[in-house]
């Protein structure tokens, strides 16, 4: 036979009211109130008795209570501190391991770029190509300040440069075919403008073909150095001597 159970109400579980307790804590409330009215009237009767001794302790309190919060204030300022410490010395850390990175990146910019390769077929290019791959073959063998000056109105004068030892270099450059040889006519012209004009030290003309024996007598006479296809190719790979290698040092 099942015997049912009667449920407990929830109000039931609750907690009953605890007479005891709760007259404990009004008698302990009172006990306190009485205590702190008891100070309070004694400090009035010391405050009228004896004023000074009332302010010397009023001091004290107000000293005491101001050291107290401001042992507070450096505890909290001290805790800051120490963050912030910590943040620096994160910082520092960062910055030692960008320092320690910085020397490879410099090393790395540091690495001379390559020379440029000059190109192997010189009739190939256009007559502006063939201009710029000399004035290259002049940076190569380390002259300075060159300026490709070809154009409209050059005057003959096509690449402009120092020589490694000093001399100013003036290079006409003759891009023909090897049926076609540069005439003591071109030879003339460049003659007239080289040295009066451009004022070089050392004058050539670099062809890819060759010479007629007219022009070479020319530039003998006025002291023009003449490159042809083959030397131009020689100084090319460097089995050859450079135009300005090929003039004489003197006047």
């Amino acid at each position: 036979m099942t015997i049912p159970v009667r449920q407990v109400r929830g109000a039931e579980r609750r907690r009953r009211f605890d007479l005891r307790s709760t007259a404990m804590f009004f008698v302990l409330l009172a006990i306190i109130l009485c205590v702190l009215a008891f100070l309070a009237r004694t400090a009035a009767d010391m405050a009228e008795r004896r004023p000074v001794w009332a302010g010397i302790l009023a001091l004290l309190a107000t000293a005491a209570a101001l050291r107290l919060r401001s042992r507070r204030r450096r505890l909290s300022a001290g805790g800051y501190a120490v963050r912030a410490a910590r943040a620096l010395e994160e910082a520092a850390d960062k910055a030692s391991g960008s320092l320690a990175a910085a020397p490879a990146a410099g090393a790395a910019a540091s690495v001379p770029a390559a020379a440029p390769v000059p190109v192997t077929d010189f009739a190939a290019l256009d007559p502006d190509g063939f201009e710029q791959a000399i004035a290259e073959l002049c940076e190569l063998a380390e002259c300075r300040e060159v300026e490709v000056v070809g154009g409209a109105g050059d005057l003959g004068a096509d690449v402009v440069a120092r020589t490694p030892d000093g001399r100013r270099l003036v290079i006409q450059c003759k891009q023909y075919c090897d049926d076609n040889k540069v005439g003591s006519q071109d030879m003339q012209r460049f003659g007239g403008t080289c040295f009066t004009i451009h004022e070089a030290d050392v004058a050539a003309v670099v062809t890819t073909s060759d010479f007629t024996a007219p022009a070479l007598e020319y530039a003998l006479q006025c002291g023009i150095v003449c490159v042809n296809g083959d030397g131009l190719e020689a100084w090319r790979r460097g089995t050859g001597p450079s135009p300005w290698e090929r003039a004489p040092l003197g006047p």
